[in-house]
């Protein structure tokens, strides 16, 4: 038996118990088959920690944990555990650009350059540089690259990201657009990086000092932050891992995202991610400063499609909005991003109708496609799920 497979019996066995309160027979029915799938699936793709809820309104519907945050101490995932939602940060720089939209200090078609003036240095040969709006970088429609870095990366001794904004500037004259601002999707990491030098210069505040003070602070996410841990929330994070050949190689409980936060760089518990839900789902308990965070208005703009028939780049195919990506499953629109950096993988996707989402995290990956772990069959099998048999019902226990 190898080293790794003796780990996971041992992760099998300490797996947390999953709780739901369900409003309905159906519900109950639903979520006892999602779990079940959930935790046969984690044992078989040998994922060492993972959480999952189900947020309906003001309540957590489901929550399961499984496994460990950290093999080290055998520390056991839990509702307080702490993970990396990488790519999901996203939807709240763009929550932050709509709100500084909002008090009228910017309008979503104004030339990004008007904020961040030294991106005339790249090459575009597509036009002026002046046509690239922040609309189009909130839709990743401006035609900038995919990756922050263009080159490099693999050495242990490359920064995990550029960690000052001095070394994104040195890239811009080696930096061109990729195609005509507007015209397709094409998902842009540096696009994102763009949008948090906005909020940085029209707040005169760095990016994390504004988001704690607009948008975690008043939503109630008291154990969320960005990059590294603050040390009384150490205890909670979770460790990441890749499997290669079998051998467990664990990444760290921290690392920084540096200049690229307003990217990828939010950490944060299932509790406080519930949380964030309901302030998108419009839950009717919501406080008045989660409530005042962003206008109802404003945040159902941020889910209307702007580009149609995007696929690919780990998002289902469908239509992609301001930050967020919008599917037709079945006749069922569900609005969501996903997250993937260091060995974290994460989506959340809600569904307007029935005021209700689903959040999932994982702390592993395989190193090669051929490697366990995968979370592809985590992230199709629990979305299929969400749509066939949960939001079913909830719309029957709405009758």
């Amino acid at each position: 038996m190898s080293r790794y497979l003796s780990f996971l019996l041992v992760a099998g066995a300490i797996a947390v118990p999953a709780t739901a309160t369900a409003q309905t027979p159906a519900f109950s029915r639903a979520w006892v088959e999602m779990r079940a799938f959930y935790e046969n699936t984690l044992k078989e793709e040998g994922i060492v920690g993972s959480g999952l809820e189900i947020v309906q309104g003001d309540s957590v519907l489901g929550r399961a944990g499984y496994g460990l945050a950290d093999i080290a101490t055998a520390r056991a995932v839990d509702s307080s555990t702490i993970y990396h939602w990488a790519s999901i940060t996203k939807t709240f720089t763009a929550i932050a650009i709509m709100q500084l939209r909002d008090r009228g200090l910017l309008q979503l078609d104004d030339p990004i350059v008007k904020y961040v003036p030294e991106l005339r240095a790249v090459h575009d040969t597509f036009g002026s540089i002046d046509d690239i709006t922040i609309r189009h970088l909130l839709s990743h429609a401006a035609g900038f690259r995919n990756g922050t870095w263009p080159w490099g990366g693999d050495k242990p001794w490359h920064p995990f990201e550029p960690t000052r904004w001095s070394q994104v500037v040195a890239m811009m004259p080696y930096t061109e657009i990729l195609f005509k601002p507007g015209t397709r999707f094409s998902y842009s990491n540096p696009g994102f990086i763009f949008l948090g030098r906005v909020i940085e210069a029209l707040s005169g505040e760095d990016y994390e000092v504004y988001m704690e003070k607009n948008v975690l602070r008043p939503l109630g996410m008291s154990h969320s932050y960005f990059d590294r841990t603050p040390y009384h929330l150490l205890r909670y994070r979770s460790n990441n891992y890749t499997i290669t050949k079998g051998v467990t190689t664990a990444n760290g409980l921290d690392f920084d995202t540096g200049i690229t936060v307003s990217n990828g760089g939010l950490n944060a518990p299932l509790t406080d991610m519930a949380r964030y839900l309901k302030f998108l789902i419009g839950a009717p308990g919501l406080s008045e400063d989660a409530r005042n965070v962003l206008a109802r208005s404003s945040l159902e703009e941020m889910w209307k499609p702007v580009l149609p028939n995007i696929q690919g780049d780990g998002q289902p195919a469908g239509s992609v909005g301001l930050s967020t990506f919008i599917n037709e499953v079945g006749g069922t629109r569900i609005i969501g991003h996903t997250g993937s950096q260091a060995s974290f993988r994460s989506f959340f996707y809600l569904n307007p109708e029935t005021h209700s989402a689903i959040i999932a995290v994982f702390n592993t990956v395989g190193a090669d496609d051929d490697d366990h772990p995968s979370v592809g069959p985590l992230f199709s099998g629990l979305l299929k799920r969400y749509v066939d048999n949960v939001i079913p019902a909830l719309r029957t226990g709405r009758r």
